[in-house]
């Protein structure tokens, strides 16, 4: 086995979607960037997820934009509906109303679509899959990397992108489990004949809300309709299970969704393969870099999903950071990451304190501060 060291100026540490957005937007700023990710190969995993106007603008500067347009999904509200009568509790216009208004499309999409595109606009050369990192070195001059297959990298500057059990975290701050938020969540792709013979007219995005904030969000996945998706939240008192996620079944959701309005009763009728995530907290940081290692997304601001905004947080992340070093240079980083955590920490808070909340767009409001945001444009510091 080798034991030579790969000098590189860039390490992004995970590849998803926060990762291979900081190595798309790095490399595009001509720095040079390697993506290390654990995972053996790309696979196609997730469910839905909701890409607003802040990010799509994002995805315009990396060339992708109109691609995740063409497979994406695109509503022209986001409903939210009282889950037992059916009733309109808010309206919020997106569409060509969100095209005018924000500057971008607002998309829902399969997560493993999108990220099948980011992957594709990197250079393949340097995406590492099968990296586990095992071990983190701080030197004087760089960073030395130690991966689980043996293989071992100094880099200039370090991102984690690593998600909510990041490595890079534990090695700033130590090592802490998250917290489970009390929260799961049924995620589901539905079967399409089923939910199309209950001959009810389904939205392509609506919330359904119950007493305690219960609620099933709802949407489509792909833009020729082919696809419906829904993610729930429910409170519990705890989660007992060792796994990221278990099996569910429809018996579940007609124990916890049972006897509402019949379009919930007919998504639940059409749910055939269902599983239940835990959602995980952790306290707001109050430490995003040190020394050549900086955090993004996950990793530094986890939050629940309520607000369909936590990896699109992760992307904003990695703009700013982008253009905090492109201001900077490398040899200054530090500034740059100072930079970095003071234009995005009180935005990233506000989002994780209200998706936590759960309250987004329930009643009518006005959604612009997150949509019409661009991380291309945003003033720094």
């Amino acid at each position: 086995m080798s034991v030579d060291i790969d000098r590189i100026e860039i390490a992004v540490i995970g590849a998803g979607l926060g990762g291979a957005a900081a190595a798309a937007l790095l490399a595009g700023a001509g720095f040079s960037v390697h993506s290390f990710e654990q995972a053996p190969a790309f696979a196609r995993l997730g469910a839905g997820i909701h890409i607003g106007p802040n990010v799509m603008k994002i995805f315009r500067r990396i060339g992708i934009e109109k691609k995740l347009e063409q497979i994406g999904s695109h509503p022209d509200f986001w409903f939210s509906r009282d889950g037992m009568t059916g009733d309109y509790l808010s309206r919020i216009p997106l569409g060509d109303y969100g095209r005018r208004e924000y500057g971008a499309s607002y998309i829902t999409i399969h997560r493993g679509d999108m990220h099948a595109v980011q992957i594709d606009a990197l250079p393949q050369d340097r995406v590492h899959f099968g990296h586990r990192l095992t071990n983190i070195e701080e030197r004087e001059t760089d960073v030395l990397l130690t991966f689980e297959n043996g293989r071992r990298v100094a880099a200039g500057l370090v991102v984690g992108a690593d998600g909510i059990n990041s490595m890079i975290r534990d090695m700033l701050l130590g090592p802490e489990k998250p917290r489970f938020s009390g929260w799961v969540g049924h995620r589901a792709l539905v079967n399409m004949n089923k939910l199309r013979g209950s001959g009810l007219a389904f939205e392509t995005c609506v919330k359904w809300w119950w007493e305690a904030s219960r609620h099933i969000m709802a949407y489509a996945t792909k833009g020729d309709g082919s696809e419906y998706y829904y993610v729930t939240g429910v409170p519990v008192d705890s989660w007992e299970h060792d796994t990221s996620f278990v099996d569910s079944s429809r018996e579940e959701m007609e124990a916890i969704f049972g006897g509402s309005h019949p379009m919930v009763q007919a998504l639940v009728d059409a749910t055939e393969t269902v599983t239940k995530w835990p959602f995980w907290n952790r306290d707001p940081l109050n430490l995003w870099s040190r020394g050549r290692l900086v955090m993004l997304g996950d990793a530094c601001h986890p939050m629940r999903p309520h607000m369909a905004q936590g990896a699109c947080m992760a992307i904003e992340d990695a703009a700013i950071l982008t253009r905090c070093l492109e201001e900077s240079g490398m040899a200054d980083y530090s500034d740059a990451f100072s930079l970095y955590e003071a234009t995005r920490r009180e935005r990233a808070t506000r989002v994780q304190t209200i998706s936590n909340a759960n309250t987004w767009l329930k009643q009518p409001e006005d959604p612009a501060w997150v949509y019409a945001y661009d991380p291309l444009t945003a003033a720094l510091g």
